[in-house]
């Protein structure tokens, strides 16, 4: 016999002394008594362990509120996503007036009131798009809207290693399809403009300096993230486009 839970052993002893020194009468009420106990060990009925239909409602929200706060994020990511390519196409709109000023001798002349660089140089790349305005420096709220003159390279229009960088996903996207015999100009504020030949173009390891060593010579050096289709920003490679002076009759 099963006892439930609540059948202690004062229950099991009147049952036992029923059965041995009790009339028929007794052991009817026994056998009763016994299959009330039995019964305590049944399983809980179903309506006890189904959900309430609070914790229904509470279970929906839940899920939509996780629903929500994925499309809010991919919202947000795509809306990013957008915002850096207009905001770098909106700056060139800016620089080109910029650059007028300082092709017409202003020195440094700034393209909104609070910028902290200026137009150095105009550069065109291979495909016959729209000249980009190279700023000078080459930090990371300088690229955000142009590429940038590096710090202590050549400066454009004059002898030596000139260096600019340009972040891949936006101004220096054309450089994934830039190689050897390509043409690239170079035009400084004052000044004819220059042509570069694409020599080569390789992965580098950002540690490596050599592309950025400042002898004789006169070329072009163009650096940006690599690789073109990364997802996440940065990284320790660089795609490296090395152009030597070309005479105009090339």
């Amino acid at each position: 016999m099963t006892f439930g839970p609540f059948a202690g052993p004062s229950a099991r002893s009147a049952v036992q002394a029923l059965r041995h020194g009790r009339p028929a009468a007794y052991l009817e009420q026994t056998t009763a008594f016994e299959a009330a106990l039995a019964s305590s060990d049944d399983s809980t009925p179903t309506d006890a362990v189904a959900s309430p239909p609070a914790a229904r409602r509470l279970a929906a929200t839940l899920r939509g509120g996780a629903v929500a706060l994925l499309l809010a994020a991919g919202a947000a990511l795509l809306a990013h996503g957008l915002w850096i390519p207009a905001k770098a196409a909106l700056a060139q709109v800016l620089l080109r007036g910029a650059w007028e000023r300082a092709a017409a001798g202003e020195a440094r002349p700034r393209p909104w009131p609070w910028a902290d660089t200026w137009p150095v140089a105009r550069l065109a790349l291979p495909g016959g798009g729209r000249p980009l305005v190279v700023l000078a420096g080459a930090s990371g709220r300088t690229l955000a809207f142009g590429p940038g003159h590096l710090d202590g390279s050549a400066r454009p229009g004059e002898p030596g290693n000139v260096v600019i960088a340009g972040h891949r996903d936006t101004h220096f996207r054309a450089l994934e399809g830039v190689g050897p015999g390509d043409l690239v100009t170079l035009e400084p504020p004052a000044g004819a403009p220059r042509r570069y030949r694409v020599v080569r173009a390789a992965v580098h390891d950002r540690r490596d300096t050599m592309p950025l060593a400042r002898d004789g010579g006169s070329r072009l050096t163009l650096v940006t993230c690599w690789p073109f289709d990364a997802v996440a920003p940065g990284g320790p490679l660089r795609w490296v486009v090395v152009a030597e002076a070309a005479a105009w009759s090339d």
